[in-house]
């Protein structure tokens, strides 16, 4: 028996060894392929180049190694305030012309970080600089961004498709009915919707009230961004009649975008690069096309300091969950460690939280805002910045901060919990298998997901979250100095959007993250230098870091093909299905008691719920590391 254990010992460490070599192999092979061929200098002057083929988001998810190999359709994510850093630093450069924004592969972003990338580019056009944007069509998200350009342009081919928040959720008791699935749902809050595809086949009514009273508030908030940044676009009367491309200009959507000035030029990539010659000169390096200066270059250049003051600045974003997490995912054991190291090496003398997220466990929630009720008993001023979302589990979160900034546009609220369990009795029943057994007390062998959840389980089950949903309207009310009845009557898992949140007293101040920093600084008596922020990111391992350049790298050499309006129509149902798995995957695992919000992460830029991928190349490395 010791000689076989000796032995076991002996091959996991061959196979370890092995494994080890393998990786190094692989990337190092990747890295002379990616590295092949150089790409060329930027050149010293010219226009700013904001290329971004993916996603806006507040902190951008670890790069897939399998997204590299072209096995993966990993959406590509940019941070915001690094973009925001580049326009606003450019707009002083003297070696920057012009700054143009290619969103010919945009994605998509949150109302809030539209309007703050907006900002960013009204500074920029206040000091002189021209900013152009172009683009093969625009959805709301991109025009948003677009509105607030110097010049628009638009391919001849091209759209602008308007068509405001709003959208169908899929419903899932059909398919539980007739795979015999027993779904046990115990929630607090007459809003409360997550669970309501998993027990109905459509919406109920109050929470279909909710959602256009949200959707109504976001379109006219964007209807405001957009005519305060481009008063002569007609969009408000081009999106309530749609069918104006098809009767008055036969189809012709890039005409009909000019006639209702939503778009100054109509022009083809070679027609807006001869243009850009005039504007920024031409590039030595590449004859024919126009000096440009792309956006990895010019962080690399002017990067932002993450470390300059004593303002700390801590990010929520993304999925709450348990344990320890990745960027893009909100780990409740990370977050604090991240929090607890600022404070231990008394690094910061005021802390700023950043939200954006839509919740997920109530558990991961309490421990961050434990952590920032450390932080705050600790003498340390704690300002709430929202972003584009900060509902359910991030709301829970924001109870511990002395002042809470918000845009209209944030979502905010869904105070409410509930928690999932399915069982399979009638499922195995339908193939002939039963089951059966002993007990010693009431909860023995519970619960029971193959034979059945029992009544007495059902019921500590709805009191646990009741408990844990009176403590969430109690936390509020404490916090934001309401009478008990009336954080009730706002809470019940409603949504609302920003402005109404500051009605009801949810939210302090109009204010973005900038803000919030000033405020902590202005209560932390910081001046100069110290009161600038120092962002309590995680530092990437060599892997991350790697994968980061040959990801930057790749996609200099090798750009996504443009997408015109109806191949983009056909990703975005492509996401409905990677949404609906992810939502099956999501009651099925994860943390049993919520506070999660289902509306926010359809209109509020976020993903569906379920926290990382479990992804064939995450087994691999599970399997590695045994």
């Amino acid at each position: 028996m010791g000689f076989i254990k000796s032995a076991w010992r002996v091959l996991m460490v061959v196979k370890d060894a092995l494994a080890l070599l393998l990786l190094v192999a692989f990337f190092g092979l990747l890295y002379a392929a990616i590295s092949a061929v150089r790409p060329t200098p930027a050149p010293a002057h010219g226009a700013l180049l904001i290329t971004l083929d993916g996603a806006l988001s507040e902190q951008p998810s670890g790069q897939s190694p399998l997204a590299l190999l072209g096995q993966s359709q990993q959406v590509q994510e940019y941070r915001l305030r690094d973009v925001v850093h580049a326009i606003e630093t450019a707009s002083e450069d003297s070696s920057i012309k012009a700054i143009v924004l290619d969103l010919s592969r945009f994605m998509g972003a949150g109302q809030v970080a539209g309007q703050r990338l907006g900002a960013a580019m009204d500074k920029a056009r206040k000091a002189g600089k021209p900013v152009l944007v172009y683009s093969q069509q625009y959805e709301d998200a991109g025009y948003q961004i677009a509105a607030h350009a110097s010049e628009i342009w638009l391919s001849p081919l091209g759209m602008v498709a308007l068509a405001g928040p709003g959208g169908s959720q899929l419903y899932y008791k059909g398919l539980i009915d007739k795979l015999g699935v027993t779904t046990h749902i115990y929630r607090v809050g007459t809003y409360k919707s997550f669970v309501e595809p998993y027990i109905r086949s459509d919406q109920s009514a109050p929470a279909r009230e909710a959602s256009q009273a949200l959707v109504s508030a976001l379109w006219t908030n964007w209807l405001n961004n957009v005519h305060s940044a481009r008063p002569k676009a007609q969009a408000a009367a081009y999106a309530a009649d749609p069918m104006t491309v098809a009767r008055d200009f036969q189809g012709d959507t890039a005409k009909a975008a000019l006639s209702r000035d939503l778009v100054d030029k109509l022009g083809d990539d070679y027609a807006f690069n001869d243009h850009m010659i005039k504007v920024a000169g031409e590039d030595p390096n590449q004859r024919g096309n126009y000096a440009s200066i792309p956006l990895e270059d010019y962080l690399r250049r002017h990067p932002v300091n993450k470390n300059g003051g004593k303002v700390g600045v801590l990010t929520v974003a993304g999925d709450i969950v348990d344990g320890e997490a990745g960027p893009g995912t909100a780990g409740g054991d990370s977050i604090a460690a991240l929090l607890d190291d600022a404070l231990s090496d008394n690094k910061i003398k005021a802390l700023v939280v950043r939200i954006d997220s839509p919740g997920g466990s109530v558990t991961a929630a309490e421990e961050i805002r434990q952590s920032v009720l450390h932080a705050r008993d600790s003498g340390l001023p704690v300002i709430i910045s929202m972003g584009n979302v900060a509902a359910s589990g991030g709301y829970w979160i924001s109870t511990a901060g002395q002042k809470i900034f918000a845009e209209p546009s944030t979502i905010t609220g869904s105070i409410g919990v509930f928690g999932i369990l399915p069982s399979f009795e009638g499922t195995l029943a339908k193939i002939g298998v039963t089951s059966d057994g002993v007990k010693t007390t009431p909860l023995s062998g519970e619960p029971n997901v193959t034979g059945g959840v029992s009544p007495q389980f059902d019921t500590i089950a709805q009191s646990t979250v009741e408990n844990v949903y009176r403590r969430f309207v109690g936390l509020v009310a404490t916090s934001r100095k309401l009478p008990g009845e009336q954080a009730e009557k706002i809470a019940e898992g409603r949504v609302w959007d920003g402005g109404t949140a500051r009605q009801l007293h949810l939210v302090d101040s109009f204010g973005g993250l900038e803000d919030a920093i000033a405020e902590a600084a202005r209560r932390a008596k910081l001046t100069g230098s110290d009161a600038r922020p120092r962002y309590l990111d995680a530092e990437p391992d060599t892997v991350s870091r790697l994968l980061g350049s040959l990801s930057a790298q790749a996609r200099v050499k090798v750009r996504p093909a443009a997408y015109d309006w109806l191949t983009l129509q056909a990703r975005r149902r492509e996401q409905v299905a990677t949404t609906a798995l992810t939502q099956a995957k999501a009651m099925l695992s994860g943390s049993a008691i919520r506070a999660d919000c289902l509306e926010c992460r359809g209109y509020g830029g976020t993903a569906a719920p379920g926290g990382a991928d479990r992804s064939g190349w995450a087994w691999l490395g599970a399997w590695l590391a045994r």
